[in-house]
């Protein structure tokens, strides 16, 4: 269904489940009507009539340069040491292929139901076995699917009430190389995989009055309960009787998403948006390791909020372009970033078009460089945490020159 590489809203959120969306930078889909707007605000698909659907496909094209400082390992008994490596890692997120799409049916002219397939909190990782951060990551890869069955009911004319269920698949990686206890013994090596579906529920409300649409919407947290193992390889000397396999379950929380917005039409042509997203990513405060293990990875992600403005401006009957420009803060904090999510503030900027080839198809294109902030990697962490062999490593580095273009192309069919 998806095979998305990178994030491109805060922390690992991809927020690219509409064409239509993507070319005025997400700035008014709470309060859009459509099948397209289904993922934001299932009071979106209220009113709709026949059958309405959408698809959409999008090329995620990041470039970005993750660079050493001054990072240092303390194996037991020896003084801090240059982590060694390559000093700079280009491109470690890949390019990627992300598709979605959603269709809604009038039940009645009060009633409509509707059904949405994305994939919103994906992301991977790669960095090359000689990296200096090979001790902290080397893959990481996370896929979310996410089917959801939505409702809306229109108990007047302005107003559309909407909920749904969010059915979440996920299946994660987490990789990385372990220091054996003298530096001239190659490294070890450690992965955590896991897997399971889990459920989430998102309301929303759409009042429509002339010229102006309100909307607003609430996606809860998804707690993801893995079940997997952990593996280990390579480890010698004392350090080997911690090889092997072992059975084992994780756990996470995808944030919650409270969504304000409005759409405003100035004049027949032209149409202003804005939506505001506060993201509650404090529910990504770590990774839980089961049984046998029993600990935990911290992550301590922060709440955030992100802030979108655009247009539509309807140049024919035939045709519509759009522009928008969305700030999206980063969850990650000073002195807890690592290069597992290598994220930092960003801007967006984004243009797009429709055309309506037929009465009932619309062809939609989009396109938008999002430009990064340089950002410290920074997160002390340790292996063998805890025993007489733990080896800390003093991470001290960041995230250089990174940016992205995204292309999306994709299309709105009625019926």
């Amino acid at each position: 269904m998806a095979v998305p590489q990178v994030a491109h809203a805060g922390g690992f959120y991809l927020q690219e489940q509409s064409v239509k969306g993507a070319g005025r930078a997400f700035s008014g889909e709470v309060a859009d009507q459509g099948a397209e707007s289904l993922w934001w605000n299932p009071a979106a698909i209220g009113g709709v009539s026949g059958v309405d659907s959408h698809f959409a496909i999008s090329a995620i094209l990041p470039k970005g340069s993750i660079d050493n400082v001054n990072t240092l390992i303390v194996r037991p008994g020896q003084t801090p040491a240059a982590v060694g490596g390559d000093q700079r890692s280009r491109n470690p997120i890949n390019n990627g292929i992300l598709p979605s799409g959603a269709i809604a049916f009038a039940v009645s002219p009060k009633l409509a139901v509707g059904l949405a397939l994305t994939s919103p909190y994906s992301f991977t990782t790669d960095y090359e076995a000689t990296s200096w951060v090979r001790y902290t990551t080397d893959k990481t890869k996370l896929r979310t699917y996410d089917i959801q069955p939505s409702i809306a009911f229109m108990p007047t004319p302005n107003l559309s009430i909407g909920a749904a269920l969010n059915i979440e698949y996920a299946d994660a990686t987490l990789s990385n190389y372990l220091p054996n206890l003298s530096p001239l013994l190659a490294d070890g090596h450690q992965e955590l995989k896991g897997d399971g579906w889990d459920l989430g529920w998102t309301a929303g409300l759409q009042y429509r009055a002339g010229p102006v649409t309100l909307g607003a919407s609430y996606k809860s947290s998804v707690k993801h309960d893995l079940k997997g193992s952990i593996t280990t390889t390579g480890l010698l000397g004392p350090l080997a009787g911690q090889n092997g396999s072992i059975d084992t379950g994780a756990s996470f929380r995808t944030p919650w998403q409270a969504t304000v917005g409005a759409r405003v039409a100035v004049s027949p042509r032209l149409t202003l948006n804005s939506q505001i997203v506060r993201f509650g990513w404090s529910e990504f405060d770590s990774i839980k390791l089961g049984s046998p293990l029993n600990t935990a990875i911290p992550e301590n992600y922060r709440n955030t909020w992100s802030f979108a403005g655009g247009i539509d401006y309807s140049a024919s009957p035939q045709w519509t372009i759009r522009a928008g420009v969305q700030h999206d803060q980063t969850p990650t904090r000073d002195g807890n970033r690592d290069a597992r999510v290598p994220d930092a503030d960003r801007w967006n900027f984004a243009a797009g078009s429709s055309f309506a080839l037929s009465r009932n198809f619309t062809l939609n294109a989009a396109a938008a460089y999002i430009a990064f902030k340089d950002e410290t990697i920074d997160r002390t962490t340790a292996a063998y945490a805890g025993s007489a062999a733990q080896t800390p490593i003093l991470v001290n580095g960041g995230v250089n020159d990174a940016h992205a273009v995204v292309l999306s192309l994709g299309g709105r069919l009625t019926f």
